[in-house]
């Protein structure tokens, strides 16, 4: 697992929204908005996702637990971070829901997430980081991939 830290960290913590992709079952992406925070302790520490049960980005990470998420400064946009991981835990009932009241407090400062629709079922997804990384300006070529 890789270690949230440093900016990455900041960034993770503040309330930005991030983008989260997912791969269909036809190998396509879908690309969601996501408020997003950390979960867990110092050792293993994850970023941690609230959604509804059913939706699209659910049966995708259900089906292929791949996923990257990307964040842009929104004071500098070419100040970018990247975060690649795995899906490594859904978790339903009163701690999924209990999350997202966490998430909404960070973003909009209610207490209770006020869009919650008659019969949805919140559900928390954690992942593990696997590859964090930040850019600011220009990304460098990898060796030998340039001309």
């Amino acid at each position: 697992m890789t270690k949230l830290d440093g900016h990455i960290r900041e960034r993770l913590l503040a309330p930005n929204y991030w983008h989260l992709a997912t791969v269909g079952p036809d190998g396509a992406p879908q690309v969601s908005p996501m408020w997003v925070d950390i979960e867990g302790d110092g050792e293993s520490e994850y970023v941690m996702v609230n959604t509804s049960v059913g939706r699209v980005k659910e049966e995708n990470l259900r089906r292929n637990p791949s996923v990257s998420l990307s964040h842009i400064d929104s004071e500098n946009p070419y100040d970018r971070a990247e975060i690649r991981g795995r899906v490594v835990r859904f978790v339903e009932g009163e701690e999924a829901s209990r999350s997202m009241d966490r998430l909404t407090q960070k973003y909009i400062g209610e207490e209770r997430y006020p869009w919650l629709l008659p019969g949805e079922r919140r559900l928390m997804i954690l992942i593990e980081p696997v590859r964090v990384r930040r850019v600011v300006g220009v990304e460098q070529f990898r060796p030998g991939k340039l001309g």
